[in-house]
């Protein structure tokens, strides 16, 4: 389009984001110069977006002054904050790059051609900013024969591992690596290592699901024997008991986070074009089920917004979503048209189907505005109600554009295909996807997740700690009169405003935490949405640490009964080293208060014995001398081999901190334990396996070295068995803050990091 007079645009937004909106932003989203500074405002960035997604408008006839009338319509529609395209369109709209799809899925067929293709495009595509959804069911199961080399296959895991390492090898923007998620059918033979394949410390740049069949869930209530069958040719290849395999799956979720499981005959029973063939898999996040080559074209509306406030009390308005639905919808068609793929394959199914996913954030901050508690009856009835509402508006929103543009070119074959069937521009229209950092941005609540935390302790330079707190909580306290410095830090160490006398019992219940909702009502929540979701809803279930498998079980039973198509669980704590963002869950437990402060570390003796390995981490090579004294280890010093830095800082001070603790008696399994499988995101391969921080490398080091002091002789290789474990996956990698477990994503909401951004 034309340029345009910028100064027709309002900048208010400038002025009235909230901080922590305009730290992502500047970090994330906008421009920057060869020297790494923003060179837009946030103003300047919708613009860009708004004129570049208009400019598609065009192409349908509209004349110059019609397609300026329409960007001025999306730039408004964006700076309301009442809706948002996904990151990548805010990103690279009107930029060079112009990749406009956080995700996709490739096909991965039982060929080595397809298989390093696979590799190759995903190269590609997690170069260009997205992220990749596979099915490995198709590939054979490792020693099965292969008649073109009379050898064996690996097996679709060992390809898994081809993959995840391309990821580790391609960094995206700048910021982060791809994420991918990985799917195997219930009934492939390979299904047990798979379930269990994030075990042993790989895998780190995927997400795992099962994709289970109806006929699998009939043998588990039936409590049989179900059948694998090989890829290859789809003969039998023996049976499992389905409850013991069901079972092992709830273990290693109940364990892990992984694997989460997918209802893939659910998703193939609402496919909208059957004939282009089945849904196997769905993008990182396990909301958008997708063809081979399609993409996810994602954006939120902010219900937040949506709350109106009368002589009788709040209420939704109808009218102002209807309208923010409608030019949605336009608005996400045209991102279809001026997207650029990484892929020609890619584009021409995207153009054929036009999916779109409109979804939500802000629930649940409608829900305490309404003075509705998530976990209640209420909540669910008025979840089934909006989307309900959403899902008509966004096909009749559908059915207007098809009257101008025409239906989705693949319309002839699919569902809609009928005599009394209604013309519609997308096979699609609907979809809950994570919203992590586009919350941040619209400062509301992430997708229909509850609230994470009332209030945070955030820690920033000059060890400063800053309380922020809910901003509905803040209003909401200081109308009613109880609001106080003392108390939003009571809250801050609380984690919670449960059980705090000073804060009323019906604000208790309506800002309830997403550790406070029972699991059940996690699932009733997807449950409600997903009736009215043409893909699928992207949810966690939070579970508090002290959960049990049983419960976990109680879950995934419940999704498959109440319809969901596919489920997420993280158990608090489940992953060791957590980081956790309130005061409470940061004490140390175990500790006798009266002995507090009594223990001190032996004197250094004048003679040490030990050795010095040379380990290779993502930082460079890290020197780890290690030395006894009569009384066994006692102390460790550390050498990155380039001069100053923050690795080398940081690793002098874990040396020191490992000293002091083996001269006041810890035991240096204890702390092996807690060095070993700590990830940052250089990792590096080494000695034949991998290296996955300079504090993993430590405890490689310290590993050898207690080897070498019992048997006389060191390995010299790096274990890959990392069984038990820490995974620093609690921790943000770009800033250390506390990660939130939500929406099947990870994101940081002091610095705006995402895995799934």
């Amino acid at each position: 389009m034309p340029e345009q007079d910028t100064a027709a645009y309002p900048r208010t937004i400038d002025e009235t984001l909230a901080p922590n909106s305009l730290k992502v932003l500047q970090k994330r989203y906008l421009k920057k110069s060869d020297e790494g500074q923003a060179i837009e405002k946030p103003s300047d960035m919708f613009i860009r977006v708004a004129e570049n997604i208009a400019s598609a408008e065009a192409a349908f006839g509209a004349s110059e002054e019609r397609v300026a009338e329409i960007a001025r319509d999306f730039y408004d529609l964006m700076t309301s904050l009442e809706f948002l395209p996904n990151s990548p369109t805010l990103m690279n709209a009107g930029r060079e790059l112009q990749q406009l799809s956080a995700c996709f899925v490739l096909p991965v067929a039982d060929s080595m051609e397809s298989i390093f293709g696979a590799v190759r495009d995903t190269a590609l595509i997690h170069k260009s900013g997205g992220g990749t959804g596979f099915s490995f069911s198709r590939l054979r199961p490792s020693g099965d024969q292969v008649r073109s080399t009379q050898g064996v296959s690996s097996g679709p895991i060992s390809f898994m591992r081809v993959f995840n390492q391309a990821t580790e090898a391609v960094k995206q923007g700048g910021t982060r690596r791809g994420a991918n998620m990985g799917v195997l059918r219930i009934d492939h033979p390979d299904i047990i290592d798979f379930i269990k394949c994030k075990l042993d410390g790989d895998f780190a740049n995927f997400n795992i699901s099962v994709a289970l069949t109806e006929e699998f869930m009939d043998a588990v209530r039936a409590d049989q024997a179900y059948a694998l069958r090989n890829p290859r040719d789809g003969e039998p290849a023996g049976q499992l008991d389905a409850r013991e395999v069901y079972d092992l799956i709830v273990e290693m979720a109940w364990a892990t986070g992984d694997p989460g499981i997918i209802f893939i005959d659910r998703m193939n029973r609402d496919n909208p074009t059957p004939a282009l063939g089945e849904i196997e898999s769905t993008n990182p996040c396990g909301e958008q089920p997708l063809l081979p080559y399609e993409a996810c074209n994602l954006g939120s509306v902010n219900l937040s917004r949506m709350v109106r406030y009368t002589e009788s009390g709040p209420d939704l308005d109808w009218d102002r979503l209807a309208d923010v639905v409608h030019r949605g919808v336009r608005f996400l068609d045209d991102v279809i048209e001026v997207n650029q793929y990484p892929l020609e394959k890619i584009a021409e199914l995207v153009h054929g189907n036009r999916k779109i996913g409109l979804g939500v954030m802000g629930w649940a901050d409608m829900l305490i505005m309404l003075g509705i508690a998530y976990d209640s009856d209420a909540a669910v009835a008025l979840g089934e109600k909006v989307m309900g509402f959403i899902q008509a508006e966004s096909r009749r929103a559908s059915m207007k554009l098809a009257e101008e543009r025409g239906v989705f070119p693949n319309w002839e074959g699919s569902i809609y295909d009928t005599p009394d069937g209604t013309g519609l521009r997308n096979a699609t229209v609907t979809t809950i996807a994570p919203t992590g950092t586009l919350s941040i941005i619209a400062n509301c609540s992430s997708g229909i997740e509850p609230l994470f935390a009332v209030s945070y302790v955030r820690t920033v330079m000059d060890n400063d700690r800053l309380i922020e707190v809910n901003p509905l909580f803040e209003d909401l306290a200081v109308k009613q009169g109880f609001y106080s410095r003392d108390l939003m830090a009571l809250i801050a160490e609380h984690g919670s405003v449960a059980g705090i006398d000073a804060v009323p019992a019906d604000v208790q219940r309506v800002f309830v935490t997403a550790h406070e909702v029972a699991p059940e009502w996690h699932v009733r929540m997807q449950a409600a949405f997903q009736k009215s979701t043409d893909n699928a809803v992207s949810k966690t279930v939070n579970f508090g640490n002290d959960a049990t498998v049983d419960d976990v079980r109680h879950v995934y039973d419940l999704a498959h009964d109440l319809g969901v198509k596919g489920v997420t669980i993280y158990r608090d704590g489940s992953k060791e080293n957590q980081v956790l963002s309130t005061g409470k869950t940061g004490r140390t437990a175990g500790v006798d208060p009266a002995r507090h402060g009594e223990i001190e570390p032996r004197p250094r003796p004048s003679v040490t014995v030990g050795r010095t390995e040379k380990i290779l981490t993502g930082c460079g090579n890290l020197y780890v001398t290690i030395n006894s004294d009569e009384q066994g280890l006692c102390e460790v010093f550390t050498q990155m081999g380039k001069s100053g830095g923050c690795a080398a800082s940081q690793s002098e001070a874990l040396s020191r901190m490992i000293s002091v603790s083996l001269r006041a008696g810890v035991d240096p399994q204890a702390i092996l334990k807690h060095l070993r499988g700590i990830r940052c995101p250089s990792p590096a391969w080494a000695q034949g396996g991998k290296v996955l921080s300079c504090a993993d490398a430590v405890g490689i080091a310290m590993e050898h070295h207690l080897e070498w002091v019992e048997t006389g002789t060191a390995s010299t290789t790096v274990s890959k068995n990392t069984d038990g474990l820490v995974d620093l996956a609690g921790a943000c990698p770009e800033c250390g803050g506390a990660l939130e477990h939500e929406s099947g994503c990870a994101v940081c909401r002091a610095c705006g990091f995402s895995k799934c951004a």
